[in-house]
């Protein structure tokens, strides 16, 4: 059986191009905070990476980017630590209501400890509403986070829009460009961004990595004392081999991109127009402003958890939501956001598209969805 993978938002397999480059740094003894040799060659490939990166993303110089775990850990570290630096000018936190979770629970648990924390409505496409942000941002807020793309329903947001917004009357902007980064360029300077996420495992690097662009003049704390290395925002030995390898991976995406995301989108458009004509199914997301590997549905009087177990019994993996929120049965609150209601929430099918995904493959998948869809409707207690 022909398995076909479309859950790319949540994990890309390594590119082997990757692997091969980073390879060697797997046995290397090497500490980079040592001075010798071996740790002095562990060093300087982490500023080669951090270069790669900064290029990536038109960072003014590669000192603005610090490596860390993951792109929860960058969310974290951006959050926690403006709020605590800037604790004097303000206590004051705006996000998007649709953001992922790595960004709204650490504002959650700052507002218990004395912040305020709001969010910023959608319309049914997820797109922020740009007249209320003008009405809650205030010279007290802080931070204000909005992603570059949802991870869900595949909306890109106006990025240059919100940015200057935030700049006349708030203070910094933090964008968690995990979904997007690699699929669709980005540029820090000409957006006027101050914080971005982004992390190694969506650009097809190694499991384990992430890094946070911090433009100069941006004050932040850290909020994991140690060792001091990455600035002292970041303590702890690197990563060497996932850091290594997911500067390479930006420097392959910055290359192939343009290509890579028109082959994908052709891929999309195709399955979207296809899924489309099963009865009652209804694309989620804005139906063209949305990142070119992403195709997101709902389909009424089903759940989306059995969509996913019987779709992978034709071989073909699928979402239902962000992985990151996958073990609760609780509906999206991405979803909810763009305002379905609970039952409709809950029949959720997202497809993030990649390397491995042809053309040729769609009419399986579109089979797959409609005997799936079919077969669950029969067994749905929902329909008399």
């Amino acid at each position: 059986m022909e398995r076909i993978y479309l859950d790319h938002a949540s994990s890309s397999p390594i590119d082997s191009r990757v692997l091969e480059y980073s390879k060697p740094y797997l046995a290397d003894v090497g500490n980079p905070s040592s001075l010798y040799e071996f740790g002095q060659d562990a060093k300087n490939a982490i500023e080669t990476a951090r270069k790669k990166i900064a290029e990536f993303i038109n960072a003014e110089s590669e000192k603005t980017i610090i490596f860390t775990g993951s792109a929860t850990e960058s969310n974290n570290i951006a959050i926690r630590g403006v709020a605590q630096r800037n604790i004097k000018d303000g206590k004051k936190l705006l996000s998007s209501a649709i953001e992922h979770i790595s960004v709204i629970n650490p504002m959650k648990h700052l507002q218990k400890n004395g912040w305020i924390f709001e969010t910023i409505p959608v319309d049914k496409y997820g797109v922020v509403n740009i007249d209320i942000l003008n009405k809650k941002i205030s010279n007290d807020t802080i931070l204000t986070s909005v992603m570059y793309a949802n991870n869900e329903i595949g909306t890109i947001e106006p990025i240059k829009q919100i940015s200057e917004i935030i700049h006349k009357k708030g203070k910094y902007l933090h964008v968690d460009a995990t979904a997007s980064a690699g699929k669709i360029p980005i540029d820090v300077q000409a957006e006027e961004i101050d914080l971005l996420t982004i992390s190694s495992n969506d650009l097809y690097g190694p499991k384990g990595a992430g890094a946070l662009y911090i433009k100069p003049g941006v004050k932040i704390q850290s909020v994991n004392p140690g060792g001091g290395q990455e600035r002292g925002l970041r303590s702890g030995t690197e990563n060497v081999f996932s850091i290594v390898g997911m500067g390479e991976a930006a420097k392959i995406a910055k290359k192939e991109m343009k290509n890579e995301s028109k082959r994908l989108q052709r891929i999309r458009d195709s399955l979207i127009s296809e899924i489309y004509k099963i009865d009652e199914a209804y694309l989620t997301g804005h139906p063209t402003n949305r990142l070119p590997h992403h195709a997101s549905f709902r389909f009424s009087h089903i759940e989306g958890e059995s969509i996913l177990l019987n779709m992978d019994m034709y071989g073909i993996q699928i979402a239902t939501g962000s992985a990151c929120s996958s073990k609760t049965l609780e509906p999206s609150h991405v979803l909810l956001a763009i305002g379905l209601k609970h039952e409709e929430a809950h029949g959720s099918m997202v497809m993030t598209l990649g390397h491995t995904n042809k053309l040729s493959q769609v009419p399986k998948i579109v089979k797959a969805t409609k005997e799936t869809v079919k077969r669950l409707r029969q067994l749905s207690p929902l329909i008399k």
